[in-house]
């Protein structure tokens, strides 16, 4: 039997609901029918076809902000069988080389935000091609009937490949396949609850998963009606719910917190609310009891780019019953929780989660190895530290080897250290997570100099501009004469996290 792609949801929808409205865009305040939608993906792919002479498997890049030609690029990539690549535009150039050189895209898409990024970008990297979003065909029928899309039988192929930092330093690409993005939509639905009539608005950029696989493509398979924010302003978010009579509505704790701190909070119109889902880091007892306060629930839950982002769900009225939980696993899903050789642990005792299952990703672009150490034994390894109460609730007890998440986004401090320790004056460097009040955690960068004294923590920071990130970039830097080390010679990052828990 012939799989159903993500390049014929559209065409799906608009035989359901050609007249329902699937996306509005919060900029522009254009509104499009799925009927639009499925016409604007369909033109978009016969443009690529016949001016790029796109293929099957071939990558095409995209620099943009979210847009409607964002998911326009999307669906029509889908169609063919190509593969979209989203660019963190927060990135250096030095990262987004790195990328580049890494997938070998045929084709950079971009806005008008980053032509002078994608022109500098093509000077050099030398893609083949470039395209502007204002270069689009839209919505043209007749080009939209010549589009010759691909088939597959098992949807194995892949659609996505979001890159993400390794505890290595390096970015890995992670391949999503069409298959793992329609389980991720159906498990979300059947595990969140979504309805058709459900209106969300989207604000997390689509270079992350969260973007696109929280609530954007589940309500395109489903029907119901995304919202397209350009920022996740807290007054943008509160006007878009009480304007667009939002149902459900997704974000990191950060923002949240930034609603429930602005001065129209009480005052905003929540009624067409059901529940609020927040992801990316722990949610704070105290955020959820000031939302409790105003009548509003959150839904709670766990999942990475590699598994899909929806992976476990706590239900509201779990919400501080069982304050820390991650909930159950979605309905199409198993769950383990096992020591270091994969034996299963007892009830409430820790181990590595590992999880299998239709959501699961195919492995790492171009990375044989670690996709197979992922992937071993049929189980995707995630590396997160778990346990499991007897109520089969789970918990999340400790994150990635070697990773924190400050404000929504994975900071991996063997990125970060690669750069540091290009400085002519550091001998050695360990990046260790801080609680901060705003961010969840920052990092703090503790570094031994070569020569005592020759060094100050403002030079180490101009270093690192323009290197990293912002969001990636240390906010304090501390010197040390030497690094604790176990007898392998390991850093002992846990002696450093209790050693300056208090200095910051």
């Amino acid at each position: 039997m012939t799989f159903i792609t993500l390049g014929e949801w559209l065409a799906r929808r608009e035989l359901l609901s050609p007249n329902k409205v699937g996306l509005i865009d919060d900029e522009t305040g254009a509104r499009f029918t799925y009927r639009a939608l499925n016409l604007r993906a369909r033109a978009l792919a016969a443009y690529l076809q016949q001016n790029y002479h796109l293929r099957q498997g071939e990558r095409v890049a995209i620099l943009a902000f979210n847009a409607p030609e964002y998911l326009d690029a999307f669906f029509a990539c889908a169609l063919l069988g190509a593969i979209l690549v989203p660019l963190n535009w927060r990135l250096t150039m030095r990262e987004l080389g790195i990328i580049l050189n890494d997938c070998q895209p045929v084709l950079l898409l971009y806005d008008s935000g980053h032509a002078e990024l994608a022109t500098t970008l093509q000077h050099t990297w030398q893609p083949q091609s470039l395209l502007a979003f204002h270069d689009f065909p839209g919505e043209q029928a007749l080009l939209a009937d010549q589009v010759q899309p691909f088939t597959t039988t098992d949807g194995e192929e892949t659609a996505l490949i979001l890159y993400t930092s390794g505890t290595t330093g390096m970015p890995k690409g992670v391949m999503l396949s069409q298959r793992m993005i329609t389980w991720n939509a159906i498990n979300t639905q059947i595990s969140w609850g979504l309805r058709e009539t459900d209106i969300a608005p989207t604000f997390a950029p689509f270079f992350h998963a969260g973007g696109l696989n929280v609530l954007t493509t589940p309500l395109y398979h489903l029907g119901g009606t995304v919202v397209l924010l350009n920022n996740s302003a807290p007054q943008t978010v509160l006007s878009a719910i009480e304007r667009e009579l939002c149902t459900v509505v997704f974000a990191v704790p950060t923002v949240f917190q930034s609603m429930l701190e602005h001065a129209n909070f009480a005052s905003t119109d929540f009624s067409s609310l059901r529940f609020f889902i927040a992801g990316g880091s722990p949610c704070p007892l105290r955020l959820i009891a000031g939302y409790a306060e105003q009548g509003l629930g959150f839904r709670q839950g766990y999942g990475l780019t590699e598994v899909g982002v929806n992976c476990f769900s706590l239900a509201p009225e779990h919400a501080l019953s069982k304050a820390g939980s991650v909930g159950h696993p979605i309905f199409h899903s198993r769950a383990r929780i096992v020591d270091e050789l994969d034996r299963d642990v007892a009830v409430g005792e820790v181990g590595e989660l590992i999880l299998a299952g239709p959501h699961v990703c195919s492995g790492y672009w171009h990375k044989p190895e670690a996709t197979a150490e992922a992937r071993r034994g049929g189980w995707w390894h995630t590396g997160d530290q778990a346990r499991c109460d007897t109520e089969g609730f789970y918990y999340i007890v400790g994150r990635k080897k070697d990773m924190f998440i400050s404000g929504g986004e994975n900071i991996y401090p063997a990125e970060v250290e690669s750069v540091i320790v290009t400085h002519p004056q550091v001998l050695e460097v360990a990046v260790i997570p801080q609680p901060d009040a705003r961010w969840g955690e920052v990092g703090l960068a503790i570094i031994v100099p070569r020569v005592p004294g020759s060094l100050n923590a403002q030079e180490i920071l101009d270093f690192c501009q323009g290197k990293l990130a912002r969001y990636k970039l240390p906010r304090a830097v501390r010197f040390v004469e030497a690094l604790p080390r176990n007898m392998m010679g390991k850093i002992m990052k846990a002696e450093l996290v209790k050693a300056f828990q208090q200095t910051v």
